[in-house]
């Protein structure tokens, strides 16, 4: 999807104050050499705009120059129908909040103390703190549970806990625009999640418009209305998330050596080259696990037969050197059983994942598949069983 094509109505009103936050012909780079050109932003309330594209394809850049950390080489950004180039301090500051990479280096400053520091736009030239901006900082911090933290210095806190502080610190600013650059780095699992659903919370019942860039995927998939995608130099896409979350796109995007599924948003090393001596009798999703100890042995494998609408079938069609299906809710045809057998023939090693419970009027013929392959068994020569978990592969 081209940004050409990209709410063209949008783009002929400059300053539109539809949106919070637009770019128009935007070029930015450093000492008057492009890096990224041509960019169109036009972000409403309410909405998260995800920047995704490989490492040093401009994304910090184009966020240092959304929040004036670096001046633009040509175009017009405008926030809430300003142009920013014209906006104050204490005015841009109030309507847009940032959270970069670069990580302040305090002295004997409190959690606290530094997330308070967000309220700098709201008070005098003293910088005295009132009874709104207490309450700002104290709901920050509840907000991302960090209340155990507020009087603990700053620095002696781990990468996480700092992280979660300085998103605390951009939140408190009360600003109605977020620009985040890599907001996930540095948490776990757990945190990961409760960031992205606070910047959900925040779109939805604040109101608040949010640009970040993000290198986990799968994350950008569940949180993200619209991608901006950046490469060499370019955007290579800019439209709803659902519609650029495709398996060729982000291959294309990244140049991925593996695949990518749009399903569920995962990356998966490609298939094992060679030849394919391993068969795998699967079903279920008792397959998953079995694949993933096949690739991490090197050994390519086939499986089948599955329905196409089996979990085990959307792990197989990336990293199986060959996957026989059947039709969704479909039993097994002639067809399928013949090409399964066909492929348990080249096989020297065979893995039965099912047990007996697992074979139904659908897969019943992968029960015949099952015992023609322990027949074979019977001879070494011909065919070796080797159990799910590989302990006596």
């Amino acid at each position: 999807m081209n940004p050409a094509n990209f709410d063209q109505a949008a783009k002929s009103n400059t300053g539109n104050q539809d949106y919070l936050l637009q770019a128009q012909k935007l070029s930015v780079g450093y000492k008057g050499v492009p890096l990224v050109e041509d960019i169109q932003i036009h972000l409403k309330a309410g909405h998260i705009l995800t920047l995704i594209g490989p490492n040093g394809a401009g994304k910090s850049t184009l966020l240092k120059t959304l929040s004036r950390q670096l001046q633009s080489l040509s175009g017009c950004i405008t926030l809430a129908g300003q142009d920013i180039a014209q906006m104050g301090a204490k005015a841009f500051a109030q309507t847009l909040s940032v959270l970069l990479t670069d990580r302040p280096r305090t002295e004997r400053m409190t959690n606290a103390e530094l997330v308070a520091s967000g309220r700098h736009p709201y008070t005098s030239s003293l910088g005295n703190l009132g009874p709104e901006d207490y309450l700002a900082v104290e709901e920050s911090l509840n907000l991302l549970n960090i209340q155990d933290l507020a009087k603990k210095d700053f620095m002696q806190g781990s990468d996480g806990q700092k992280q979660r502080v300085l998103f605390a610190r951009t939140l408190c600013q009360g600003a109605r625009v977020l620009i985040l650059d890599e907001p996930t780095s540095f948490l776990d699992i757990r945190y990961k999640l409760d960031l992205l659903t606070i910047l959900r919370q925040l779109a939805r019942e604040k109101g608040l418009a949010i640009v970040m860039s993000l290198h986990e995927l799968d994350l950008a998939q569940k949180v993200s209305d619209d991608l901006l995608c950046i490469k060499d130099g370019h955007i290579k896409a800019y439209g709803p998330a659902d519609q650029l979350f495709q398996n060729s796109f982000i291959q294309e995007l990244y140049d991925l050596p593996g695949s990518f599924n749009p399903h569920f948003a995962n990356l998966e090393m490609p298939p094992t080259p060679g030849p394919c001596k391993v068969f795998v009798l699967a079903g279920k999703g008792r397959g998953i696990p079995v694949y993933r100890r096949l690739q991490q042995h090197g050994l390519a494998f086939a499986t089948g037969v599955l329905h196409e609408n089996d979990l085990d079938a959307e792990l197989a069609r990336q990293i199986a050197s060959q996957l026989i299906t059947e039709k969704a809710f479909y039993p097994i045809s002639d067809a399928s059983f013949h090409q399964a057998l066909a492929a348990l023939d080249q096989a020297e090693i065979f893995i039965n994942a099912l047990e007996e419970d697992d074979f139904g009027p659908g897969n019943a013929r992968n029960r015949d598949l099952r015992d023609l392959a322990l027949k074979h068994c019977q001879n070494p020569r011909s065919l070796r069983q080797v159990s799910p978990d590989l302990s006596d592969l």
